[in-house]
């Protein structure tokens, strides 16, 4: 993680702030010169490190997105690597669908804006930044995408979650694509879809008395892991499937 540069998108989440503080922890540790960019969506964080900069960002407009990457700018020439870490599973209105009768349009079109929609907007104004990423095959630049094992088709045996599922399925496809496009424009480059395991959020609250003993991850350890995967990947590994810990997922 030497000499690095990183923006977590969604730093104020529980796997995105969990993230945001070992970064900042391994400079502490290591005077690695890590500088970490991380966003947050209403309110700025009370959290403050001196290579910690906080940039307002919401993911389902593309202005805030560019205006985020803009700001990025003027204080560094690159990033080398770029998780977004923002997703949507419910609101405090609506919970997953569990039956086809359940599913309505606006939830569906919210769900497909966040979780498949804002990484493609993210890359298309963050290229310029990976474009001059410090990088080798068996070090690249990094674009990751939080996922979902239940945006897997094969894996798929329960159905339900439509919004949620379908959502994902549509993230790992343009994430995907992406890999291919810019394995012929950004030499040394990858882009990894990854399932961080089912996570102590907000997100997963309401669905976590299903989750066998020992199933349940903090925050802190899936950040880790998550890191950890990343920090081992090559560029020949881009467009893969993960979960957090680096085994491959079906499609």
């Amino acid at each position: 993680m030497k000499h690095k540069t990183y923006l977590i998108i969604g730093g104020t989440g529980g796997i995105g702030q969990a993230m945001v503080e070992q970064l900042v922890a391994s400079t502490v540790n290591e005077h690695s010169g890590i500088q970490v960019y991380a966003t947050y969506n209403k309110s700025v964080p009370e959290f403050e490190a001196d290579n910690l900069h906080w940039l307002q960002m919401d993911v389902s407009d593309e202005t805030s997105i560019k205006q985020a990457a803009d700001a990025i700018r003027q204080y560094s020439s690159h990033l080398d690597w770029v998780i977004n870490c923002v997703g949507l599973l419910h609101t405090e209105t609506t919970q997953p669908e569990k039956a086809l009768r359940q599913v309505e349009t606006d939830f569906f079109i919210q769900n497909m804006q966040i979780n498949a929609l804002a990484s493609l907007l993210i890359a298309k104004h963050i290229k310029p930044l990976l474009e001059k990423a410090e990088r080798s095959h068996a070090d690249p630049a990094i674009f990751a995408t939080i996922s979902a094992r239940v945006g897997s088709i094969g894996d798929n045996q329960i159905g339900g979650w439509y919004s949620y599922r379908m959502s994902k399925a549509a993230l790992n496809m343009g994430m995907k694509n992406l890999s291919i496009e810019w394995s012929r424009s950004l030499k040394d480059m990858c882009v990894v879809v990854m399932q961080p395991g089912t996570v102590n959020t907000q997100l997963s609250a309401p669905f976590q008395s299903n989750v066998a003993d020992g199933h349940l991850f903090t925050p802190a350890y899936s950040a880790e892991c998550l890191l950890e995967v990343l920090a081992n990947m090559s560029a020949a590994q881009s467009g893969s499937f993960v979960d957090w810990a680096g085994e491959s997922i079906p499609w």
